[in-house]
């Protein structure tokens, strides 16, 4: 019984290490039998995220490579603050929320926005009443105050935070218990908040920052560079920005005309989409200024692998990757120069390559045992 058992373990074991050879890429042998072709279809390359490219001219260019740390695009930013002491009445949101110009953030309560209220309310009454009579019915210095009264009275208003919409509620509701002081802020533009450092019931003093709201769907990247690097980039030139296993394009959108006193660099500025929400403000980043572009024939760097000391590339032929060898010049960013080997057209692996060479250099060594 315990070899009948035995028997049924060792057959299932043979049937998954055959079932997960299966599922690896085939390589295929020439005609002396060694393996020099891994053949997979498109399903297989797409599964294994190998990515084919086709070889191009490029725009080449020497960089300058600096530090540099992620900031908010402030041109894109806001703060919220009550323009008088005021009390948390409730919270509409949150940190962290996305939220759309117009949104409610937070209901407030102050006793002098009541008092500004109150007399917008008797302002507003009062010029009705003279308007309807007229100025043949009152005299001009009575319509003339009425009309100055109800105008300072919206302006105070406006000024404590109320929004012209609000006031325009408040007075067509013509009920004096309306004015309680209480009023909602309103986020100015769309974005995320990125601060929210308040507690419902707190007594909040004129300009406190109640929320930060930021679009960091763009970003900053403050980079700095030693004086002589800095004369060779202008505003305007392509960048590139590394933020943990990728890299993300940007361009040089402003310079510092003077330098820091302490470290002697000077500041430039980089604008990169950061759509995908890889960055994040407060990060330190290394970031790469393009200088001094030509077009030469390119591929990407990580379609380059050594094999027997030589650089290598795996070209497509229907279902086969096949390793070809090339003559490369200078790697520039992320494409390196291509002196031989292929033309222009020719179709290539361009990423997980390593993988291709992996799986050749498995088969050729069992074709060795």
């Amino acid at each position: 019984m315990n070899r009948f058992f035995i028997w049924i373990l060792v057959t299932a074991l043979g049937a998954a290490l055959t079932t997960a050879h299966a599922a690896e890429p085939a390589a295929k042998p020439d005609e002396h039998g060694t393996a020099n072709v891994v053949n997979m279809d498109a399903a297989a390359r797409a599964a294994a995220g190998i990515v084919i490219a086709k070889v191009g001219v490029q725009m080449l260019a020497d960089e300058i490579a600096a530090p540099g740390e992620v900031l908010l695009n402030t041109y894109t930013a806001a703060k919220i603050t009550p323009r008088i002491a005021a009390q948390v009445v409730h919270r509409h949101a949150r940190l962290g929320d996305r939220v759309a110009e117009g949104q409610r953030l937070v209901t407030l309560s102050s006793v002098e926005l009541a008092q500004a209220q109150g007399e917008l309310l008797v302002a507003e009454r009062e010029w009705q009443r003279v308007r309807t009579l007229g100025k043949d019915v009152v005299s001009e210095r009575r319509y003339t105050e009425a009309d100055v009264a109800r105008k300072q009275a919206r302006a105070r208003a406006l000024g404590y935070g109320m929004t012209a919409a609000q006031i325009d509620a408040l007075v067509a509701g013509a009920d004096s218990v309306r004015a309680d002081g209480s009023f909602v802020l309103l986020a100015p533009r769309a974005g995320t908040l990125t601060t929210d450092d308040f507690i419902e019931g707190e007594l909040i003093e004129p300009g406190r920052v109640l929320f930060e709201i930021a679009d960091e769907s763009v970003l900053w990247i403050e980079a700095r560079l030693g004086a002589q690097d800095a004369v060779a980039v202008k505003v305007g030139q392509a960048a590139r920005v590394h933020a943990g296993d990728v890299w993300l394009d940007g361009r040089v959108i402003q310079m510092r005309h003077t330098l820091d006193e302490q470290t002697r660099t000077r500041g430039i500025r980089i604008e990169v989409n950061n759509r995908d929400d890889i960055l994040h403000p407060g990060e330190f980043v290394e970031a790469r200024i393009a200088t001094n572009g030509t077009h030469a024939l390119a591929i990407p760097a990580t379609a380059v692998v050594l094999m027997n000391n030589a650089p290598t590339v795996f070209t497509l032929d229907g279902d086969a990757l096949q390793p070809t060898v090339v003559q490369t010049g200078k790697t520039r960013g992320a494409w390196t120069e291509l002196t031989g080997g292929l033309v222009e057209g020719d179709e290539i692996a361009v990423e997980n390559v390593f993988q291709l060479k992996s799986t050749l250099l498995k088969s050729q060594i069992g074709d060795e045992h």
